[in-house]
């Protein structure tokens, strides 16, 4: 049922605008919860901790160190136990510190309302408001709940998310409160004027959020996602593969069962990543961390994969690539000539439109115009569609529409124009093309243009049919300087790979200006209305191809992003205002501005806090290191464990006894990935980062498959050393692999992590740190009093000797096969 604020609050409906009060909020927020379409659950930290034993290797594992407990073998019930809770600690505490962090950062780019509270106008975030809240809000404000309207002044409304039809709804405060005039519904947002509305329903209440209760599916996998999951299943194909076949040779060697059970389970464990969602996470976080120094905030942890993926950015120039200090340069007629008259027409424009003031208007009205005399009776508000504002003002009897928009849209619609003399003459073919005229030089000279235009009425009304039959008074025209270090951003972003592409509502001499002032390449240019002719093949086709696109809509915005896609590209869309909230929705990677409106701002994977291409290119960078981090876990961790695990089903076909007790597979897994935790901190390489970066879960397929056997030889070459040479006893051969193992695959992270020479890159000093502090741990733990409860005995000096040899060995010729594997392969990623 809808949650309807309770009558009498405030006054109730038919009330006054006082607001809750604080005390009467916090009640009503107990009643009805979080103003969220998808409550989050609220879990405790032991809930938190218990969840991660819900994985069903650990619950196997668990079963397993119940058997040995039952079965009279303490001493394993006891290690398994421990490195199972080692490793769920590990993890929690690690996600648990990062998703703070994580929030944390989230929490500073929260989308507010202006609410009334205890008499008084404040912000607060849109998830804290309640039933019966009175809401401020003007252009470009979200919609925070469902409810209804105490005043209005010239409100409309984009209701596409509920309608689907894009062109904005008037909303007046009707006579009679029920009708739908006047309804609010969450999640739209106000294209134009302001107002003032009581909620009556919040979160799941409201009428988007039941389109979401029954569409509460889960969103489609990305790419990433789908990779991941295809290269889930083949880990636990070969898991299976592996396990069934140890459990088989164990049986026909008529090995106890339940040694043989412990021992394949173990074997499982060691193959697979299990700490991949932490370090995914905690890479992540950390890189939010790293990218709010470089003033960027993420609000959607997923979007950094996107960032280091992104080749295409899409952007508007204004306050990017400009200085977004707007000024009015000059006013002119027809022929180019200062115009006084159409000055004063288009800054009482200005002075009397409803809702946010665009800097075009507060440059018009700067110094203020004289409005002494003059009364609004009504607007038309602009949109998208139309590309124009218009009010109609009355001075004693005298009612003139006002009408000030897009020069090339306003010239369609004036049948004369005024002269320098004041005289009206006919707008003929001939002075529509010295129209055209003045309008081109003012754009080669770089300045942004409006066009005023008036016309006579007689009554107190208007609506867009009566914009027709005008006069035009003539152009105005600003200047927007380019903004300092934008050619050098654009310059950076291109040489990372990133191709921006501008897409703007200005026209295409003053864009094509400001891009050769910033040393831009021009490549092609599209307009507005050659792109309505059209269809999105042939807009495919093109749009890699073009650099500017002049004269755009929203829709056609949107357009143009999912042309890009359809191509193949991750597109990055930078966008603040009302009319990019489509684009950002349909981008790989969404970008707004910590000044943009809320809709934007609501709608972006990422928030600038300083607008400037630089931050955003230094951004860049920092997605593709995290990425990069993210990838070189799933590299070593898959080549290593798979290596590991093949020589331990090879070595049970041909020995007598197990080659490493489970407590023993278990205690060298959970090692190793003690080893890795630090790669979130590791440093990547310039050239990894250079490009834009795209998973491919072939390539470590392909990778596992080429670097695994490397490991597995000297394994085998460790298995003829002991068994051969130094005659090795179970004990012995079983400490002896566990070092060498060990050894092995922990510093070969030094040879993985780079592309290139490993001595050419040093890694971060955590991850050489640990790394090193891990195989001196397992050197050492044989000569330990834990040694004999793990089953291991302290070798001959002569195995260290042999142990050096093999391991330098091997990771020089871990480096030449990786060198060979990235010189056929590189290319694909």
């Amino acid at each position: 049922m809808p949650r309807e604020s309770p009558g009498g609050l405030n006054g109730g409906e038919e009330g006054g605008l006082a607001g809750l009060s604080t005390a009467e909020a916090r009640r009503l927020a107990r009643v009805h919860g979080a103003n969220e379409l998808h409550p989050r659950a609220r879990r405790t930290i032991v809930a938190d901790l218990l969840r991660r034993f819900r994985s069903p290797l650990i619950l196997i594992l668990i079963v397993a160190s119940a058997i040995s407990a039952f079965t009279g073998d303490a001493a394993s019930f006891a290690i398994i136990v421990t490195m199972v809770l080692l490793s769920v600690v590990i993890d929690f505490v690690q996600e648990h510190r990062a998703g703070h962090a994580a929030e944390a950062l989230i929490r500073r780019v929260q989308v507010h309302a202006s609410v009334v509270r205890d008499g008084r106008l404040v912000s607060l975030p849109v998830n804290r408001l309640v039933p019966g809240d009175v809401v401020r809000l003007a252009a470009g404000s979200v919609i925070p709940g469902d409810g209804r309207l105490l005043e209005a002044n010239g409100l409309h409304v984009n209701e596409a998310l509920l309608t689907g039809e894009p062109f904005p709804v008037e909303k007046r405060v009707a006579a009679l409160h029920g009708h739908a005039a006047d309804d609010m519904f969450m999640g739209t947002s106000v294209v134009s004027g302001t107002a003032t509305m009581r909620i009556t329903r919040t979160g799941t209440a409201t009428e988007v959020g039941k389109i979401a209760r029954t569409l509460a599916a889960e969103p489609p996998p990305t790419e990433f996602e789908r990779g991941l999951r295809a290269f889930g299943m083949l880990i636990m194909r070969i898991t299976a593969f592996l396990v069934l076949f140890v459990l088989l040779v164990n049986t026909a060697a008529h090995r106890p069962l339940l040694e043989s059970f412990v021992f394949a389970v173990a074997l499982a464990v060691g193959l697979t990543p299990e700490l991949l969602p932490m370090i995914f996470t905690v890479t992540l976080s950390r890189g939010a961390l790293r990218l709010s120094a470089e003033q960027v905030i993420v609000k959607r942890l997923a979007a950094i994969e996107g960032l280091g993926s992104m080749d295409v950015l899409c952007t508007d120039k204004t306050g990017t690539l400009t200085q977004a200090r707007i000024r009015l340069e000059r006013v002119v007629d027809l022929d180019g000539r200062e115009s006084e008259p159409a000055r004063i027409r288009a800054s009482l424009n200005s002075a009397f439109q409803a809702g946010i003031r665009t800097p075009l208007d507060e440059a018009l009205l700067a110094p203020a115009p004289d409005t002494q005399g003059w009364t609004k009776l009504a607007e038309v508000p602009f949109d998208f569609e139309r590309r124009r504002v218009a009010v109609l003002l009355r001075r004693g009897t005298h009612r003139v529409l006002l009408v000030k928009g897009a020069p090339e849209e306003l010239l369609k619609l004036c049948t004369g124009y005024a002269t320098h003399g004041g005289t009206t003459r006919p707008l003929d073919d001939e002075a529509r093309g010295r129209a055209a005229d003045a309008l081109e030089k003012l754009g080669e000279a770089g300045l942004r243009v409006l066009a005023v235009a008036h016309r006579e009425l007689t009554r107190d009304h208007a609506s867009a049919h009566d914009e027709h039959g005008l006069t035009l008074d003539g152009f105005a025209a600003f200047a927007d300087p380019p903004k300092a270090g934008a050619g050098e951003a654009l310059a950076a972003l291109a040489a990372s790979g990133v191709a921006v592409k501008i897409v703007t509502g200005d026209g295409a001499p003053v864009t094509r200006h400001l891009c050769a002032s910033l040393g831009v390449e021009m490549k092609g240019v599209l307009t507005g209305p050659e792109i309505q002719r059209m269809d999105d093949s042939a807009l495919a086709a093109r749009a890699q191809s073009t650099t500017l696109f002049c004269r755009v809509n929203p829709a056609q915005k949107t357009r143009i992003v999912a042309a890009l896609r359809a191509r193949g590209h991750v597109v990055g869309f930078l966008g603040d205002g009302i009319n990019d909230a489509p684009a950002l929705h349909r981008a790989d990677v969404s970008l707004s501005v910590a000044n943009a409106v809320d809709v934007a701002r609501e709608a972006a994977d990422l928030i600038l806090l300083k607008r400037d291409l630089g931050v955003l290119h230094r951004g860049v960078i920092e997605g593709r290191r995290t990425f990069v981090n993210m990838r070189k876990y799933v590299l070593m961790g898959t080549s290593s464990n798979f290596g590991n695990m093949f020589s331990m089903a090879g070595a049970s076909v041909f020995l007598p006894f197990l080659p490493l007790l489970p407590a023993q597979i278990l205690l060298n897994n959970l090692l190793y990935d003690v080893s890795e935790i630090p790669i979130p901190l590791d440093r990547a390489d310039p050239a990894e980062t250079a490009r834009p970066q795209k998973w491919d879960m072939r390539l470590v397929r392909d990778f596992m498959w080429v670097m695994g056997p490397v490991s597995s030889l000297f394994d085998f070459l460790t298995f003829y050393v002991l068994l051969a040479v130094l005659r090795a006893d179970p004990a012995l051969f079983r400490t002896g692999w566990f070092v060498e193992s060990l050894a092995t695959q922990v510093l070969v992270i030094f040879v993985i992590r780079t592309r290139g020479s490993a001595l050419a890159s040093a890694p971060a000093a955590a991850l050489a740190a640990v790394s090193l502090a891990v195989v001196a741990a397992a050197i050492a733990l044989p000569f330990t009093p834990a040694a004999p409860l793990l089953g291991f005995v302290a070798p001959p000096p002569v195995f260290f000797a042999v142990l050096g040899g093999l391991v330098g060995a091997y990771l020089l010729l871990a480096e030449a096969v990786k060198r060979a594997f990235y010189a056929r392969f590189g290319g694909r990623f």
